[in-house]
């Protein structure tokens, strides 16, 4: 693929991106899910979980959204290998619902992550996300993992 295409396909995917977030933000559901490809597959790695296609996307979604008060930080830095894209990132919020069995804290959370995400037909066909489940639960509390994750 020639330079001049790459940038191309960067800046499309970047563009999908930067869609998706506003609509992750807003907790639109449905727009949220316009940027992800028929055969999604988000990999929440830290807890083991794995969400297929965007009846999965939106079970993940709805896990987060429920639990937290939630925003994505922006990027902080972003990387592109062939039109995929591994970013830095946070989540910034607070613990309002249940969270995989944990009642809710009140406790404000503030979650450095990265994330690989990667493109098909130009949509958004993964999420690998990466961050500190332990640093997670110690925000809500926890001296421990909970039982089951």
């Amino acid at each position: 693929m020639t330079a001049a295409a790459l940038d191309h396909l960067l800046d499309r995917n970047k563009a999908v991106v930067a869609r998706h977030l506003q609509a992750e933000n807003a907790h639109a559901l449905q727009a949220t899910l316009d940027t992800l490809h028929p055969d999604c597959i988000f990999e929440d790695l830290p807890l083991g979980q794995v969400y297929r296609g965007k009846a999965g996307a939106a079970e993940y979604y709805r896990t987060w959204w429920n639990a937290f008060q939630i925003e994505v930080r922006g990027v902080a830095r972003h990387w592109s290998v062939e039109g995929n894209i591994v970013a830095e990132t946070s989540y910034v919020g607070t613990h309002v619902g249940r969270f995989h069995g944990i009642a809710p804290t009140g406790l404000p959370i503030h979650l450095p992550l990265a994330v690989v995400i990667t493109f098909e037909d130009g949509l958004m066909s993964g999420e690998r996300f990466y961050y500190d489940a332990g640093a997670l639960f110690r925000q809500l509390g926890l001296k421990d993992r909970p039982a089951g994750l």
